[in-house]
């Protein structure tokens, strides 16, 4: 019978992520917010009829996101406290993009990517994710805030587990709106930074770095890391970037950062780390319930990247001119490991 129940909760996987869909879309958890409310007033704030909210909101507690305290009356759960638009560490922006069409279409083609290797979305859409998103300033604002949100955990304990402090300088290569490198340079008061993206990529990224207080140490440098990086730096991070690429790209990508490290510079990745077979290795595989691989899927079928191992990201590394140097798991940011490279 568990068998059974785990193959039928998989089955209806997209149900509950079209339910935080239309839970997000209709503000539930922002209209009923810390205390408790009956089905019929949300309802009504949120321009629905009475009994498919309630329905909704059923379901949503079945998921464990609310809790029905007597028939029709409910409370948000600690967790889904985190799609409350209103609170700074909400997921919102988060489950608005990956619940999109935009994402979720591409999916429809995963066998037809298994086969061939291409990418479903561009198959689908005509063009590349990326381009898609620059056709779409809405779908690229909601895109730019899901990464800052899904970076935040990270963003949080990155600067407590290196030691920035050693470099002059860092460039945050493909960083969007500056959600880890203001965390690093608020951090070590005597760093500077360069904060490196596409000129939509970096549309937030002013507001962010002065939110945090570090706006005169960084500077915005708009561009193509397919085509150059910024020079000047010590220090160049790539986080969960290269995962979006195929192999090639990436050695492109990290090639160009290649081109300007300085004597003793470094090269930071923050990406997962597969290991060599599913479940084996540390206990941080096993404990984002696969996630890591169904992203390895997207990548596929969206973007055509891939999550990669340890050995994969020595490869591409040293075809770019660079060693690795220390491969660490990031504490406390399942499953993000920290890659150290240096000039081979």
């Amino acid at each position: 019978m568990a068998d059974r129940g785990l193959i039928v909760q998989l089955a209806f996987g997209s149900m509950a992520s079209q339910t935080l869909r239309a839970a997000v879309r209709l503000k539930v958890f922002d209209l009923i917010g810390d205390g408790r409310r009956p089905a019929i007033e949300v309802a009504a704030d949120a321009g629905a009829e009475h009994q498919p909210m309630t329905r909704l909101l059923r379901a949503l507690a079945g998921l464990g996101l609310m809790e029905e305290h007597e028939p029709d009356t409910f409370s948000v759960t600690a967790a889904g406290a985190l799609l409350d638009s209103g609170r700074p560490d909400s997921l919102v922006s988060f489950v608005r993009m990956f619940t999109d069409p935009a994402i979720v279409r591409a999916w429809d083609g995963l066998d037809s990517s298994v086969r061939t290797g291409d990418i479903a979305f561009d198959a689908i859409f005509g063009t590349d994710f990326f381009s898609h998103l620059g056709r779409h300033p809405e779908l690229s604002a909601d895109f730019n805030a899901a990464m800052s949100q899904a970076s935040a955990e990270t963003a949080a304990v990155l600067p407590h587990a290196y030691d920035f402090g050693r470099f002059t300088s860092v460039t945050d290569v493909g960083g969007g709106d500056g959600s880890v490198l203001a965390r690093i340079l608020a951090a070590y008061p005597a760093l500077h930074g360069v904060l490196h993206d596409t000129q939509d990529g970096l549309a937030q990224a002013p507001e962010t770095l002065a939110r945090h207080g570090v706006a005169g140490r960084c500077s915005l440098a708009a561009g193509d890391f397919f085509r150059s990086v910024p020079g000047g730096s010590d220090l160049y991070l790539i986080k969960s970037v290269l995962h979006d690429w195929s192999d090639d790209q990436a050695v492109t990508i990290l090639g160009h950062c290649r081109e300007v490290l300085p004597p003793g510079g470094r090269v930071l990745i923050v990406e997962p780390v597969l290991p060599k077979v599913v479940g084996t290795g540390t206990a941080t595989h096993a404990a984002d319930g696969g996630i890591t691989y169904l992203s390895d899927l997207n990548m596929l079928v969206n973007l055509g990247g891939r999550e990669r191992t340890r050995q994969e990201f020595a490869e591409v590394c040293h075809r770019a001119g660079l060693s690795v140097v220390s491969v660490n798991p990031l504490p406390e940011a399942v499953p993000f490991y920290l890659i150290e490279c240096g000039a081979r």
